[in-house]
């Protein structure tokens, strides 16, 4: 008698289950940044407070874990704006986004290279969120533009040139 496969549902995760994936998540990046992307799975776990399982069961591979960071950070610095947007003023929500992204810029170039070689082409993993960065910058500089702050010609792709010009 032929076996019905098993139906794949999209369980939300357990809170502490979820809360275990960000701590990981939190110290990944930590010890990415510090010792490289070769630094200890094992030791992650250990500082995140969980056990190898536990971080094996959220990210099977090396790789997984490093999507995992860049995607965590992409999320937080898209979501920024708006928390950024509504608790500062124009100029300084600008400048504390523009902060973030040069943290962010810092993980993907640690990242990136890794990323090339453990899962293939990374710009699918990369350009996922090119969109969401973009329009955070977009309605930042919108904002300053609309309180005076900055200049009304102000390309906001042209300040991330310049800064990432600054960074290399």
């Amino acid at each position: 008698m032929p076996t019905k496969a098993p139906e794949i549902t999209d369980r939300k995760q357990r809170a502490d289950a979820q809360r275990n994936r960000e701590r990981i998540l939190e110290i990944a990046k930590k010890e990415f940044t510090k010792a490289g992307v070769n630094a200890s799975l094992e030791e992650i776990a250990k500082r995140a407070g969980v056990g190898p399982g536990t971080l094996y069961r959220h990210f099977p591979t090396r790789g997984d874990l490093l999507v995992a960071v860049y995607r965590s950070e992409m999320e937080k610095l898209a979501a920024a704006e708006r928390r950024l947007a509504d608790t500062l003023p124009p100029v300084e929500a600008l400048r504390a986004w523009l902060l973030l992204f040069v943290d962010a810029v810092e993980t993907k170039h640690i990242i990136a290279p890794v990323l090339n070689t453990l899962v293939g082409d990374p710009k699918k993993v990369f350009e996922a969120f090119h969109g969401q960065i973009h329009e955070a910058l977009r309605a930042l500089v919108k904002r300053a533009i609309k309180s005076g702050d900055i200049r009304k010609d102000l390309d906001p792709i042209d300040l991330l040139r310049a800064l990432l010009g600054i960074l290399r």
